[in-house]
């Protein structure tokens, strides 16, 4: 059988420039699950989002320090389930772009990482 992503058509999203819901100049979860109905009228497959993981934003949101909080500037992790819902709902598989490679110094990982030497997650960084 034949992935599903191999003749998919895959829109990109970056949430901070997507749509704003609340009023205050930066796009949110809550403004991409009110758009999902465009998004879907386009014939995709899935939405692809850039990160929007807690960051404390030193490269716009690519420096993770929470892979599993939602950074507040776009929303909250009920908004991201609401996302996933109602783009389910439509027929849209939901990608996240995890950019594991690029976490914070803030990241546990890292700060462990640069403990010491001889830590387990010494080498999960280049020193």
């Amino acid at each position: 059988m034949r992935e599903w992503w191999r003749d998919a058509v895959i829109y990109q999203i970056y949430p901070r420039s997507f749509q704003d819901d609340n009023g205050d100049g930066i796009g949110d979860l809550p403004g991409i699950t009110r758009r999902l109905d465009h998004v879907a009228s386009l014939g995709v497959d899935a939405i692809w989002l850039s990160p929007f993981f807690t960051s404390p934003d030193k490269d716009m949101g690519y420096d993770v320090s929470d892979y599993t909080g939602v950074n507040p500037l776009f929303g909250t992790v009920d908004d991201f389930d609401a996302l996933t819902a109602r783009a389910h709902e439509l027929g849209l598989k939901v990608i996240i772009d995890q950019v594991l490679s690029h976490s914070s110094d803030q990241h546990p990982w890292f700060e462990e990482s640069r403990q010491n030497q001889t830590n387990p997650k010494a080498d999960w960084y280049v020193w």
